[in-house]
């Protein structure tokens, strides 16, 4: 094949139908690639403004309920937000009831909103922070157009009734939370900081890159590929959204994965392009050289990338399989640009990527000093695994103290004004009104709300609940009898709205909210919800057969905590058993693919240690932005670092034994293969980890405590997987197992 490939002599022009058919791909190449660009860059422009930042949990008892409210009951408050007036006088004197009386009137006039709860329904102090001022919940109607076009709606009619209160209350304002409001802002704040983290890392990847090259052109390649498949995946993922809705968590990941990866294979294939030019190939030939063995390991790690993201599609959380989705296709799309695009425009531009006079030098001298550390490695193979070993089981251990439950304080971003008023409404509300639990009792057969059984059930649950330590008030249709005495008649004289609010039409089911007390931490609330659901309904209510159904914002964090916990051992396996079988297939040995699994499980324990020394213990937490130690964690971290690390580690790993393979195929021995494949990738990896730690570390100084704590873990894993375990304790373990390396395929 290499011998029907001319010199570099350039040719006269011809049509394009006349031109070697390698030069009109190349042209088809390139063309399709633009047109992609250009069709995926208005969606990708316009991501953010979609993308959710709330999480869908199919299947799970809260969903259940949460659609109840809809059907059964037809609550009005299925979706709320929550409003506080500050600056206007106490919600109950008369100055203040005129207030609220004409935000009310001003809001129930808005087709957006289903329904209003506020002091002026009866005169429950619960709607009145602790300072006077008045709390609405508002409902919300699905909306027809955006979840922001609908706020900006509610936003515009009080803005016009502001300017006539401001007259005599010049320091009222509206302030509007919820899940709506905080989804809008995490909407607005994570679009701006990816857009800083790209910004604070290019110019340290170019300037990286341009160390690595010592040639302009060749440093721009690598970001050339990794924005063309961040682009594209955003794209390709605010198409998809129409149809699966995604996280917004999902941009952060995809600019992070991409940019990295698109580097690494970047680096991989020109440096093997120039590695085959200083061999005196031709330009032809060297690109083809470096497609075949640099593209073919590009698409193993790709493979092995592929893996560790498609796992995440396992989990039953909307965040978790839209980030999969995510990972999936950018993961696809590197490996795509780099297969297709990159050998087309290392031949366009090859004289400016490697110049003979540039780069040879330092080149050689790499080599040579990894081709010395090598052979140290090989010489003494035992003290290097015990000396890189220690520290690695030392971070690892760690982790037996990592805590997946939620955090106690308050991780959302202060920047984020709906934040700001929810910790305000938090401070000055009278209960939790964040962490509101709806309990759906399901009488048994035969009885109805209508009934006397029915009705009593309901008051003994309402007092038992009520009277809980961790309850603040118990809403009921038994608690809005205004005669102490009186039973199921009174829901004849209850408005349609209200009776629909709290017993569905067939009368068999009822809905209590619990407002918690204010001091009721996340976890705590998700404990209760457990508890709950664990209690024996007939001794709560008193009647056989009763069954209670557990809604509302702690029931989701219980049920998203236990969807994780139930699903991240088939994770771990699905991933550990589909790398070993890709691996095993690729480089035809048992050991090999064995020992790249442990070294990746060892990878991914010591990341996890260094997550819990620094975000739980608090070493070093000033440094990655923080004031205090997290009490607690994120359940999705363990299954997003697990997922991701053990995809990237395997990058280098396959890098290095890809490269291996290749030399001992071309006849040399065990150890020398070991040394000159190391050689041959140890500048590699050392550029493309520095570069993916840089990336991953840029992202730790957001707002967003989540993201900034996948930021440490990735760069951490990447970091220790480039230096102390793929260039020290790999080649140890290949040295000592000798030729068992590569039975049975050798």
């Amino acid at each position: 094949m290499l011998a029907t490939i001319h010199g570099d002599a350039p040719e006269p022009p011809a049509p394009l139908m006349n031109q070697p058919p390698g030069q009109r791909r190349s042209r088809l190449t390139v063309a399709g690639w633009l047109l992609i660009l250009i069709a995926a860059t208005p969606f990708a422009a316009r991501v953010n403004d979609d993308l959710h930042a709330s999480t869908r949990l199919g299947g799970s008892q809260s969903a259940a309920v949460e659609s109840a409210l809809q059907t059964r009951f037809k609550s009005p408050f299925t979706k709320v937000a929550l409003l506080r007036i500050a600056g206007a006088p106490a919600a109950d004197s008369p100055a203040g009831r005129a207030v609220l009386t004409d935000v009310t009137d001003r809001l129930q006039a808005v087709p957006e909103v289903s329904g209003l709860a506020s002091y002026l329904d009866r005169d429950d102090s619960l709607f009145v922070g602790e300072d006077g001022s008045p709390i609405i919940i508002v409902g919300l109607n699905p909306p027809e157009v955006s979840a922001d076009a609908q706020l900006a709606a509610l936003a515009a009619q009080l803005d016009a009734l502001r300017p006539g209160l401001a007259a005599q209350y010049p320091q009222i304002a509206f302030q509007w939370t919820g899940e709506a409001a905080v989804n809008a802002d995490m909407r607005r704040i994570s679009a701006r900081q990816t857009h800083m983290a790209e910004l604070r890392v290019l110019p340290v990847t170019l300037l990286l890159l341009l160390i690595a090259f010592r040639s302009p052109v060749a440093a721009l390649l690598p970001v050339l590929c990794g924005g063309l498949s961040i682009v594209v995946s955003l794209g390709i993922v605010a198409a998809v959204n129409k149809v699966w809705p995604a996280s917004i968590l999902v941009v952060s990941i995809i600019s992070m994965v991409g940019l990295g990866l698109s580097i690494d294979y970047a680096l991989l294939i020109v440096s093997r392009y120039r590695d085959s030019l200083r061999e005196g190939l031709t330009r032809r030939e060297a690109v083809l050289e470096a497609t075949a063995h640099a593209g073919s390991t590009v698409i193993v790690s790709g493979s092995a990338v592929v893996i560790g993201f498609g796992a995440m599609l396992m989990v039953r959380i909307s965040e978790i399989r839209s980030i999969g989705l995510g990972g999936l296709i950018v993961t696809s799309v590197a490996v795509l640009v780099a297969r297709t695009l990159l050998p087309v425009l290392l031949d366009w531009f090859g004289p400016a990527i490697a110049p003979d006079s540039v780069g040879t030098e330092a080149a050689a001298d790499s080599a040579t000093l990894w081709r010395g550390w090598a052979r140290a490695v090989t010489r003494r193979p035992l003290a290097v695994l015990v000396v890189a070993t220690l520290p690695l089981l030392l971070l690892a251990a760690a982790a037996r103290h990592l805590s997946i439950d939620l955090p106690r304080g308050q991780w959302l971003p202060d920047s984020a004004e709906s934040v700001k008023v929810l910790h305000d409404i938090n401070g000055v509300a009278r209960g939790n009104f964040g962490q509101i639990i709806d309990v759906i009792l399901d009488l048994p057969p035969g009885v109805r709300m209508q009934d006397e059984a029915g009705w009593r059930a309901a008051t003994k649950l309402a007092h038992t609940l009520g009277r809980d330590p961790r309850v603040r008030h118990a809403w009921s249709v038994t608690g809005l009898n205004p005669m102490p005495l009186g039973g199921p008649e009174i829901l004849g004289r209850l408005p349609e709205a209200v009776r629909h609010r709290f017993v569905s039409e067939d009368g068999r089911s009822t809905i209590l909210e619990l407002l918690p007390r204010k001091d009721l931490v996340t976890p705590d609330a998700a404990a209760f919800v457990r508890e709950l659901r664990a209690a024996d309904a007939a001794s709560l209510t008193g009647i056989a057969g009763a069954h209670l159904e557990i809604g509302g914002v702690p029931a989701f964090n219980a049920d998203y905590e236990d969807a994780i916990r139930h699903t991240i051992v088939r994770i771990v396996a699905g991933v550990v058993i589909a790398t070993l079988l890709v691996l095993s297939l690729v480089f035809r040995s048992l050991l090999i693919p064995l020992k790249a699994v442990a070294l990746n499980l060892l990878s991914v324990a010591a990341a996890f240690g260094a997550m819990t020394l620094v975000f739980q213990d608090g070493f070093g937490i000033s440094l990655v932005g923080l004031s205090r130690p997290i009490e607690g964690g994120f359940p999705i971290v363990p299954v997003l670092v697990f997922c991701i690390v053990f995809g990237l580690s395997m990058d280098y790993e396959v890098f290095i034994v890809a490269r291996i393979t290749d030399c001992r195929r071309a006849g040399q021995s065990d150890e020398e293969a070991l040394v000159e494949g190391l050689a041959g990738t140890g500048r590699v990896i050392s550029f493309a980890a520095a570069i993916m730690v840089m990336v991953f570390f840029s992202f730790m100084f957001g707002d967003f405590v989540l993201i900034k704590i996948l930021g440490f873990a990735l760069s951490v894993a990447v970091l220790l997987d480039a230096t102390v375990i793929r260039l020290a304790l790999g080649p140890a373990l290949i040295r000592l197992a000798g030729r068992w390396n590569w039975w049975p395929g050798a």
